[in-house]
């Protein structure tokens, strides 16, 4: 009785959400067409897409720093983005965040790391995007915005900090998510080791990778950056990292076979 009755809460609540923020026709076809990686073989027309972006942006807070400005174009490109890791997921995934920030372009980060010898060491950091424990998430427009040329080199900003967004849901960014009952995590974890290991060994021996180098950076990176494009460029992850490729899949329920 009460999982019915919740069951006819949550779809009340979610029908009002979709009243609330509707998409219009012509909106979400440019949608499709300026990111043609939002078509999948499972929703060629977004249509499941299409509403859990309506249900993200009645969840969520969008803030722009100017002079960028916030209009439906953009506010439904990233939340569109942002959907795609978590269609067969669920959105409940993103609850631990209500705020996402846009930038115009890249910022500069200043940063301090202190080593093992109590060394501080202080740098600048460019950011194309950044996502926190609790949020907001930064994202950077004009990467948002080139994310439908940029997808054929597998980059995709909006898809690796909601990567991360997931892969901090258990409190801990680590590159392990909250894994489902069907994938151990000894596998988990021994498959991410031996090819984060083997990546960054080429990263370090300046060989060309069919990934972006940054993912050499730690497993969480490698974690976010193989998710962009496993979404993006499935291809180029398949040839390079099979095992890890097959992994994915089974963790954001792509059904490809293994």
């Amino acid at each position: 009785m009460l999982r019915a009755l919740s069951r006819w809460w949550r779809s009340r609540s979610e029908a009002a959400a979709l009243r609330r923020r509707p998409i219009p026709d012509d909106l979400w076809k440019r949608t499709l067409v300026r990111y043609p990686f939002l078509r999948t073989a499972a929703d060629p027309q977004g249509l499941a897409l299409r509403r859990m972006t309506s249900l993200f942006l009645d969840r969520k807070e969008f803030t722009a720093v100017p002079p960028l400005r916030l209009t439906n174009d953009v506010v439904v490109a990233v939340a569109a983005q942002a959907c795609l890791p978590v269609l067969q997921l669920g959105l409940h995934h993103y609850d631990g965040f209500v705020g996402i920030v846009l930038q115009p372009d890249q910022v500069v980060a200043h940063r301090q790391h202190l080593d093992e010898d109590g060394v501080l060491h202080e740098y600048d950091e460019v950011l194309s995007g950044e996502a926190v424990q609790g949020g907001p998430v930064m994202l950077s427009w004009r990467d948002v915005r080139g994310s439908g040329r940029s997808a054929a080199e597998g980059y995709n900003v909006v898809i690796h900090e909601f990567a991360h967004v997931l892969d901090m849901e258990d409190g801990l960014a680590d590159g392990v998510p909250l894994l489902p009952p069907d994938i151990p995590r000894a596998l988990w974890l021994q498959t991410l080791g031996a090819e984060y290991e083997a990546f960054a060994a080429r990263v370090d021996a300046g060989e060309d990778t069919a990934l972006d180098p940054y993912g050499a950076h730690a497993p969480e990176e490698f974690f976010a950056v193989a998710s962009e494009a496993l979404f993006v460029a499935p291809e180029r992850l398949q040839a390079e990292h099979p095992a890890f490729h097959r992994l994915l899949a089974r963790f954001y329920r792509l059904g490809i076979a293994t």
